[in-house]
């Protein structure tokens, strides 16, 4: 179904009690990121999405909305997340059936409906998104969350950036967390691979201002096709309207020329200044579960504040995994794989973004394997496709393993040579990976577990008892020293990890690692009981070897917990839930991730 508003997506979610009211008032300064939190983490019967009403200003709150399977499949009007998938693979079939007669090419008609139901509709006047028009503007009036302690300010993090490119008129629609400066200025975060960056150096190439408009709310499928990693030339409101079955309906704003969903909650319009200076934004507790530091980026104006009546907020968090955002993921995933398969690699049967990878740093892709090297083909191919290119750590396994843990493991164990089977390359990074040795390039590890052929390197008979052991020590150990205490261990892989992290569980252990390493420097062979194993250095690394500050992980002050933990009963939610950051309090290290908190400043 195409959801009409926010707010009937939101009774929607409370008809099925997945949603969960707040009236009492909650500070949008840390406190409604602490609540959320402690549900983000739950499982499926007590992770709920929250609206808080009560938030200092006349706008409700609204978040954790696509934060389980259950609730993203609704969002999506879905009934299992495959299910797009599916359609796109039968369009794709009817598209490219061979045509014999005009008979069979009258049959194509009902699929060029189909299309066109999907694109975006012109809508003459104004929308609902405009019902109040406030052009004495203040972005004071929006209850706009900090999240996290060392967060440089508050930021919006589930907007739709509009954008359109300034000579070829084709939109984007993006979504770029946005620091607010001050009340009628944010900065605007889109990292340099992003469309919304091409079309503003587009813009400041012919030395003109960037028109600029942020939409909040609507049909959620609009929200999710703004996250989605699309080509430049598809339009994220087709996305939207194939997702929903129906179209996008726009109007055009009221101080630019750009348009926005006639449906949408809240809209902010504005231009980006091109020859104005940088501002330097951040830091903010990011997805990938550390503070993303802080970096130069454009400022936002806004001219005009437009909403519909009994508007309501919709925001997000981002931390250390799981949350909300894991959950828009999966749908990438699994939307996704069609278009890949049909398009780059037709032997992909499937693949799969384990949470604890935080979307780059680590993906499994499952291959129907014919020939020696197709491995190392599919590996290449994947980072050379859209924002795979991002991928950190690439396995490929083949058909004869399954997609779950211990079967991966098995077959790593099994079909991997780690003398011949690793494969370490250069590529473009998230700008978010903190271990690149710069922004936004370094280098990847691929690992082929699929079975050999008999013209490809087979393992030989060896000594190993186990995969991995992960091994707990301090920072400043150097290789030499801690190779010198391993003659108990027969593992093909050695891992190295902080001793903070001994006391956390496996999943945890996986997102710190995968976070923390370089691959081409952090990875190396070296000889066991005259046997090759590969060790990799998933630390925390000092200061002195890194030319980037290195970033906390993402938890909350105490302060906070505390007075969540005491004023929970009067939210009238249930019994406490435990807040998940006191069991990550351990893993903060002395940085300078905080020292910028306070320090904004223009070049």
């Amino acid at each position: 179904m195409a959801y009409s508003s926010l707010a009937e997506y939101i009774e929607f979610l409370k008809s099925k009690d997945e949603l969960i009211e707040i009236h009492e008032f909650v500070n949008p300064i840390l406190e409604i990121t602490e609540i959320t939190d402690r549900f983000s983490k739950q499982n499926s019967q007590k992770n709920k999405a929250l609206i808080f009403t009560n938030t200092g200003t006349s706008f409700p709150v609204f978040i954790n909305g696509f934060g389980s399977e259950t609730r993203i499949n609704m969002a999506l009007s879905t009934t299992h997340l495959d299910e797009p998938k599916e359609r796109i693979q039968q369009l794709f079939e009817k598209a490219v059936a061979p045509k014999h007669s005009i008979f069979d090419a009258l049959k194509m008609l009902p699929l060029l409906h189909e299309l066109q139901n999907w694109m975006p509709k012109y809508k003459k006047g104004k929308g609902a998104c405009q019902h109040i028009i406030q052009t004495n503007v203040s972005l004071d009036s929006l209850p706009i969350l900090q999240c996290w302690p060392h967060d440089g300010g508050k930021f919006i993090t589930l907007p739709m950036v509009i954008t359109k490119h300034p000579k070829t008129g084709v939109r984007n629609v993006g979504m770029y967390r946005m620091q607010v400066i001050d009340s009628t200025t944010t900065a605007m975060h889109w990292h340099l691979h992003k469309t919304g960056a091409n079309h503003y150096k587009a813009y400041k190439e012919l030395g003109i201002r960037m028109p600029v408009s942020v939409a909040l709310g609507g049909d959620p499928s609009h929200t999710f096709a703004a996250t989605a990693p699309l080509p430049e030339n598809i339009d994220e409101f087709m996305l939207s309207g194939f997702l929903r079955k129906k179209h996008v309906e726009l109007v055009q704003c009221i101080t630019n020329e750009l348009y926005v969903p006639a449906d949408a909650d809240i809209v902010l319009e504005g231009y980006i200044d091109t020859t104005e200076e940088l501002f330097f934004e951040g830091p903010f507790g990011d997805h990938t579960g550390f503070y993303s530091l802080p970096d130069f980026y454009p400022t936002f104006h806004v001219t005009c504040i437009t909403y519909k009546k009994n508007a309501i907020y919709p925001t997000t968090i981002v931390g250390i995994p799981p949350m909300e955002d894991a959950w828009i993921g999966k749908a990438t995933e699994r939307i996704f794989l069609a278009p890949i398969k049909l398009l780059l690699v037709p032997e992909l049967i499937d693949y799969w973004m384990p949470f604890e990878g935080v979307a780059h740093n680590l993906v499994i892709a499952k291959i129907q394997k014919q020939y020696a090297g197709q491995a190392y083909k599919v590996m290449n191919t994947l980072w050379g496709a859209g924002q795979m290119m991002f991928n950190k750590t690439l396995i490929i396994i083949d058909e004869n393993t399954e997609m779950n843990i211990d079967a991966i493991c098995n077959a790593i164990f099994a079909y991997c040579n780690v003398q011949h089977d690793i494969y370490l390359s250069k590529g473009p990074l998230d700008v978010l990976d903190h271990a690149a040795p710069q922004t936004g390039f370094g280098s990847k590890i691929g690992i082929d577990a699929t079975k050999k052929l008999l013209t490809e390197i087979q393992d030989s008979a060896n000594i190993y008892t186990n995969l991995y052991s992960i091994i707990p020590c301090d920072q400043h150990e150097t290789i030499g020293t801690i190779c010198n205490s391993l003659e108990n261990i027969f593992s093909k892989f050695i891992i190295l990890c902080d001793k903070t992290l001994e006391i956390h569980n496996i999943s945890t252990k996986v997102w710190h690692i995968l976070n923390n390493i370089n691959p081409l420097e952090d990875c190396q062979h070296i000889t066991l009981h005259n046997t090759s194993v590969l060790l990799i250095d998933g630390r925390t690394k000092p200061q002195e070897r890194t030319k980037r500050d290195w970033p906390n992980p993402v938890i909350m002050d105490e302060k906070t917990i505390q007075h969540i933990d005491e004023q929970w009963l009067n939210y009238g939610i249930g019994a406490t839930l435990p807040s998940p950051s006191k069991q990550y309090s351990s893993l903060s290290q002395n940085n300078s991730a905080w020292l910028y908190s306070h320090s904004q400043k223009k070049i």
